[in-house]
């Protein structure tokens, strides 16, 4: 991942984590970077979509989870915040 702010993938968090899985959806769909793809898979779990989560997990190199859908929220947000510093 990048060290540039990416407030648009911080946003999608937000709007996954308040129900609104086409806003996040849309604001990650057409990036291609790492934490997008992250977001992307965390979104196709949340759906219910195992084996598209499968292939987004792939793409941000990261394993498919496990944890509730808050906790990874949370995860990915740290690791975006992180990377920004």
């Amino acid at each position: 991942m990048s060290n540039t702010p990416n407030i648009a993938l911080l946003r999608a968090l937000d709007l996954a984590a308040a129900g609104d899985w086409d806003g996040a959806h849309k604001l990650v769909q057409d990036e291609n970077s790492q934490g997008a793809a992250w977001i992307h898979a965390h979104l196709h779990r949340v759906e219910g979509d195992l084996s598209n989560a499968r292939y987004w997990y792939g793409r941000a190199g990261k394993p498919m989870a496990t944890s509730d859908f808050d906790t990874e929220r949370r995860a990915i947000a740290q690791t975006l915040a992180n990377d920004r510093a």
